[in-house]
């Protein structure tokens, strides 16, 4: 019986994210995605997984009033744009002036047009994108008495709990979100509750595994119940998943994957470490010896297993630098942590999107990329 087959399938519960829509964002020229209780996004290499795992990070950066630097870290709005054929199979031009990013979150909709700032030939911030609009209704489709948030430049009008418009006119930075800016949480109850639960998502894309990644070495730490995005402080999340109830998980997982390993936890005056007791040794593996490989199972085991699960988590392709035979105990972890959390992974590995697919009876999303250099959606 495959590993995954055991996993109860409970795929009746409620969704955190419905579905998500782009528009001129690098190579999504224009998709939408539904998104179930466990979601696999796969496709080739250039295929545009990267660019609807970065769309979800994009909303939420926005929800937590960090748009500016987000878009700055991909390199700015130029480096945003739409960038296939300018045809782009309509017979005629396009002029890829704004970036659109939607999501449908527990009945409510939320949208975000970017777009270039207006011309200040002196202003020295040319890497700076400009919110154009930004809406948010009940609903999947926007109507005026559905809708929550209005927003053009700087001027916007938010419902509060009374049903009444309330309007900023030039209160709002043009740079990050509405959404992240307004105050007084008892005015605005949807809205407030559409934000915190998108700051809330999670996501997991880079696990440093080289000799000097921070895991490797024993650090200080406190009771971990999410792992930090950049895995440095997995000793301590794995201590805190043992103490907290999901150690048999972790333990199974960890044999699993590693032919009867036991996972060894230390600790010594508040600084945590592990290793890994493989049958025939003499003495545990140390984290400084485990492979690039072992390192990024045992990081994506404490995501997975976290003791305080999110609405929402995001994987990006998770197999990197995995051993074949590690996909199926991935794929069980996968599966099990989506009874508490929805989770959405991409991957270019057929074999893992078919082990998840058994487990839950859905196919996997399926993107490939046409002549025009546009994203193409199948499912």
């Amino acid at each position: 019986m495959l590993l995954v087959g055991r996993v109860l399938r409970l795929y009746a519960l409620d969704v955190a994210v419905d579905r998500l829509w782009v528009r001129n964002y690098r190579s999504l020229l224009e998709v939408a995605i539904p998104l179930r209780r466990c979601t696999v996004v796969r496709g080739e290499n250039a295929s545009g997984k990267t660019n609807v795992y970065r769309s979800l990070e994009m909303l939420r950066h926005a929800a937590v009033g960090q748009l500016a630097r987000s878009i700055l870290d991909e390199g700015g709005l130029p480096s945003l744009l739409w960038a296939g054929d300018p045809l782009s199979g309509q017979g005629r031009k396009r002029k890829p002036i704004r970036v659109t990013f939607g999501v449908e979150s527990d009945g409510v909709s939320y949208e975000l047009n970017l777009g270039r700032p207006q011309a200040d030939p002196t202003s020295p911030f040319a890497l700076d994108a400009e919110i154009k609009e930004e809406r948010a209704w009940i609903g999947p489709k926007p109507t005026r008495t559905m809708t929550l948030l209005d927003r053009s430049g700087t001027t916007a009008t938010a419902i509060n709990s009374d049903g009444a418009p309330m309007t900023f006119a030039l209160m709002i930075d043009a740079w990050e979100a509405a959404l992240s800016q307004l105050g007084e949480p008892a005015q605005f109850r949807e809205l407030y509750a559409l934000r915190d639960r998108m700051s809330r998502w999670r996501f997991y894309h880079h696990f440093p595994t080289d000799p000097t990644a921070p895991a490797r070495s024993p650090r200080p730490g406190v009771r971990t119940t999410v792992l930090a995005d950049d895995g440095r402080d997995l000793a301590a999340a794995l201590h805190t998943i043992r103490e907290l109830g999901s150690g048999p998980a972790l333990d199974d997982a960890v044999r699993t994957a590693f032919d009867k390993a036991e996972l060894v936890l230390t600790a010594d005056g508040g600084t945590f470490n592990f290793g890994l007791a493989l049958p025939g040794m003499n003495r545990p593996l140390a984290a400084q010896e485990m492979s690039d490989g072992t390192l990024r199972f045992l990081y994506l085991a404490a995501a997975l297993l976290t003791p305080r699960p999110p609405e929402l988590l995001v994987l990006n392709e998770p197999e990197t630098s995995l051993h074949p035979r590690l996909l199926e105990p991935l794929a069980a972890l996968v599966v099990g942590a989506s009874r508490f959390a929805q989770v959405m992974l991409t991957t270019h590995s057929d074999e893992l999107a078919s082990l998840i697919s058994q487990a839950t009876g859905q196919p996997s999303v399926v993107l490939t990329r046409g002549r025009d250099g546009a994203t193409r959606v199948e499912s």
